[in-house]
């Protein structure tokens, strides 16, 4: 199994078709960096597959025994986990995948729609013959990969199952394009986009707020809706920038090259990216821990005045009660603008902010400011990526 999937496929079984990522130059991430990019054979997927057969014929014939007729209830789940041969990563991966239904498949690594589209139909087939029952496969696919793609290859593969690609648009800024070494023009996302959506495929293009840090950060919101509005894809998702120490970004965060925006800027952000999105039916989903306002989501364009006016409500809060919300949210204590009106919650946040006061007086004289509080709490995404 790879080291990543999208959020939106946690309940989905991980089938490794390729490993890492074939550019891996992206200033933003760090998943891959290190690594060299392979392609898996053919035959070895399929015996990847033959097994994650065998351990799911193991469960539910555990299930049969135990009276479940083939039922994957928690029962069950405890039962098979608790055996001796039952310890591996497969096994917990195919036992999970099972107990959530069985139906969702998702192919790593970061680019795996770049194989050849017959080994990938193969593939594809083959998986659908030992699980007719699958509803759903998906994978990540690099833009510039998928601008070269025909409609019919893509046809091809939706034939054979495949019925979703995520793509990492980040931005359709092309300046920015370039400064985080993307490897691929507003242009190509548009091409390759169109081409998923005139396939019949099912597309979900990634925006990252944030990414055009306090320099670029309006024409990063707006050359970004402006491709989206071109292509009209299925759903945009929202994917905040965090920058780690060991994304190749933060050597130029270091060197004052770039600064990310305060989180009330990327709130802002989003909002002129949501005004500028026109013309598409896209569902907008805000479906990760590191966007600060959860809630932001709906279909378009008849929810769009919604989305926007939950951001408007967030902007109009003093001061004080944003920063509560901030580090609550970053706390993992709030998910939506109401939970700050929960008093036990309250609770919670308010000694975090003091403590934090209390520490730079001891070490500064002087109480924090919210940015420097900001700043704190700003390590713990860490743990969400």
């Amino acid at each position: 199994m790879g080291p990543i999937r999208p959020p939106s496929e946690a309940q989905s079984l991980l089938i490794r078709v390729t490993r890492n990522c074939p550019w891996n130059q992206c200033e933003f991430c760090h998943t891959y960096k290190g690594e060299t990019f392979s392609i898996r054979s053919v035959e070895e997927v399929q015996k990847d597959i033959d097994q994650i057969k065998e351990i799911a014929d193991e469960i539910r014939e555990l299930s049969w025994r135990m009276g479940q007729g083939g039922r994957i209830d928690q029962t069950v789940l405890r039962r098979f986990l608790s055996q001796p041969g039952a310890k591996s990563a497969a096994h917990q991966m195919v036992a999970g995948w099972l107990y959530f239904g069985g139906g969702q498949v998702f192919l790593q690594d970061g680019n795996s729609l770049m194989r050849k589209t017959d080994d990938l139909v193969a593939i594809l087939r083959y998986l659908k013959e030992k699980f007719p029952s699958i509803q759903r496969i998906t994978s990540y696919g690099r833009a510039r990969t998928l601008a070269k793609k025909s409609v019919e290859e893509l046809k091809e593969l939706r034939d054979a199952g495949l019925t979703r690609i995520h793509i990492g648009m980040e931005t359709g800024y092309d300046p920015l394009l370039q400064y985080m070494k993307k490897g691929v023009t507003a242009k190509e996302q548009v091409i390759a986009g169109r081409n998923v959506v005139a396939s019949g495929i099912s597309l979900s293009e990634y925006f990252m707020p944030g990414l055009g840090g306090e320099r670029w950060w309006r024409e990063h919101a707006v050359d970004s809706a402006r491709v989206l509005n071109q292509i009209d894809p299925d759903f945009i998702r929202l994917r905040t920038l965090y920058v780690r120490p060991n994304m190749p970004l933060h050597r130029k965060v270091e060197k004052g090259e770039f600064t990310r925006p305060a989180d009330d800027q990327i709130v802002e952000e989003i909002r002129l990216f949501l005004d500028t999105l026109d013309g598409i039916q896209s569902t907008v989903v805000s479906d990760h821990i590191l966007n600060l306002l959860e809630e932001v989501q709906g279909k378009l364009p008849g929810e769009k005045e919604k989305m926007v006016g939950i951001i408007d409500r967030y902007l109009a809060w003093p001061a004080e009660k944003r920063l509560q919300f901030k580090v609550g949210r970053r706390l993992g204590y709030l998910r939506n603008l109401e939970d700050l009106d929960d008093r036990n919650l309250q609770l919670r946040v308010d000694p975090i902010i003091q403590e934090v006061h209390r520490s730079f007086r001891q070490e500064h004289g002087r109480p924090a400011s919210d940015g420097e509080i900001e700043k704190e709490i700003q390590v713990l995404m860490e743990n969400y990526i």
